[in-house]
């Protein structure tokens, strides 16, 4: 098993860093300098690279680490992302060279079109698809596309640890609030997050379980959610028209 590093990057963005002895996997390093300090104080090799999807903040340090480290790089096939030598679609099993783990790789539109996660010894790395307490905007995909990737990952156990690539939690848990003001779980969670951002915490990351019991993108069939995505514009029930309906108010939440 490895072990997991925080690397803050840019405003919010985390990269995180897969530790096995002197080995380390890197997902989306959307900036190199940090992660090289990273390397360098632990006295790590670089040997992979896992990418989420295309947008810089993601994946604009590849080229410079890969002029330092010789490493194998993972990513969506169908994006354009410099750097890539292992190409990928969703459905592959990988073992990134330097880590004692296999990762089953989902293809999870919505995001973006290409959009990739990474799930492998009860971790996920997600990428912009699954937020704690949210969800990623629909760049590119559309709104059935992100609710089945997000159905997806909802599946996966509950203990699942979910490694997602911005401090975005604080603002998501606003918003849950106001479509899902009765849940209590809801209520704790946002105390507990609000006191760790006071105290300069990280808030991530989470598990599938809890998002699936505050998350309100997850939570897309609740009464009270439904309730609350109708008085914003879904014109049904269903958990797409339910889920588009929360993603277009979050938007100007």
């Amino acid at each position: 098993m490895f072990d997991v590093i925080r690397i803050p990057a840019f405003k919010d963005n985390y990269i995180w860093l897969l530790r096995k002895g002197a080995a380390a996997t890197v997902v989306d390093p959307g900036d190199a300098r940090p992660v090289l300090e990273v390397l360098e104080r632990e006295r790590l090799t670089l040997a992979s690279i896992l990418v989420t999807h295309h947008h810089a903040d993601h994946q604009g340090g590849v080229a410079e680490l890969l002029a330092h480290h010789r490493a194998e790089v993972f990513g969506p096939a169908a994006e354009a992302i410099g750097g890539i030598n292992r190409p990928l679609r969703g459905g592959e099993t990988i073992q990134p060279a330097g880590c004692d783990s296999s990762f089953a790789v989902l293809a999870v539109p919505g995001h973006t079109l290409g959009h990739l996660a990474y799930y492998g010894a009860g971790c996920l790395f997600c990428g912009d698809t699954l937020f704690a307490g949210g969800c990623g905007r629909l760049f590119e995909g559309t709104a059935v596309q992100m609710a089945a990737s997000l159905a997806s990952l909802a599946a996966l156990p509950d203990e699942t640890v979910v490694y997602c690539a911005h401090e975005y939690t604080q603002a998501n848990l606003c918003f849950a609030l106001a479509v899902e003001p009765g849940n209590r779980y809801l209520q704790v969670r946002a105390a507990e997050v609000a006191a760790a951002r006071a105290s300069g915490q990280a808030t991530v990351p989470s598990t599938i379980a809890c998002e699936k019991a505050s998350n309100p993108f997850l939570r897309c069939a609740e009464p009270e959610v439904v309730a609350a995505a109708q008085r914003h514009g879904a014109a049904a029930a269903d958990a797409v028209a339910v889920f588009a309906a929360l993603r277009e108010w979050k938007n100007g939440f």
